[in-house]
């Protein structure tokens, strides 16, 4: 009987052990959207998941590890909600409009909560190390898939033949961190439109003649 009960609580250890590191894990990327990656500590989370300071410790080892965690949460959840989506619709202009529409309903939502893609930058652009490489390692997977959209649109023939594919995504990145400028610092109610209005712009301005 004995035997057969041990494999069983061995079994369950370690899919506890996961449970309890990914509710730390989403505990400390809500605090990381309101103080920054910078204010994570053990300790406050440890505070915010009411466990011991040993506890959450024993999943994460030191604060750096934790904030490569949450980058690495992040950025699978940015996936999950603006890249993976997009996939569905056709190659090309069509995929171009979904990144960005989607990409824009994320960023409506972190008017108010945060980007970390955006605070991690400011507070880790001159200070190198396992970190900063984590957060521009996430940056540039997602800006690659941006630009590799835009060529697609032009080998569909969306876009045209001698359109500059990385001046493009480049304006778009740009439209993302004005909208955050604008409406998170700014509060200016009309951002969300410029924004939209900005793309409308780059699309009509590089799009091939019917």
């Amino acid at each position: 009987m004995s035997a057969t009960i041990a494999p069983a609580k061995a079994s369950r250890a370690p899919q506890k052990g996961q449970q309890t590191k990914a509710v730390i894990i989403d505990a400390a990327l809500n605090l990381a959207a309101q103080i920054g990656l910078e204010g994570l500590s053990i300790g406050a989370i440890a505070e915010v998941t009411q466990m011991s300071k040993s506890g959450v410790f024993a999943h994460f080892g030191s604060r750096e590890e934790l904030q490569i965690s949450v980058v690495r949460e992040y950025h699978a959840r940015f996936e999950q909600e603006v890249f993976y989506p997009a996939l569905t619709a056709p190659r090309g202009l069509p995929r171009l409009r979904a990144l960005f529409d989607n990409w824009m309903k994320r960023t409506s939502t972190e008017i108010d909560s945060g980007c970390i893609y955006i605070s991690g930058a400011v507070e880790f652009d001159d200070r190198p190390g396992p970190v900063r490489d984590t957060l521009a390692e996430s940056v540039n997977i997602w800006l690659a898939a941006m630009l590799r959209a835009v060529e697609q649109a032009k080998e569909e023939g969306h876009l045209r033949a001698d359109a500059d594919a990385q001046q493009i995504a480049f304006e778009i990145h740009a439209l993302i961190l004005a909208l955050h400028y604008e409406a998170r610092f700014l509060r200016n109610p009309a951002s969300m439109k410029r924004a939209n209005a900005g793309f409308a712009n780059i699309i009509a301005r590089s799009t091939a003649p019917a």
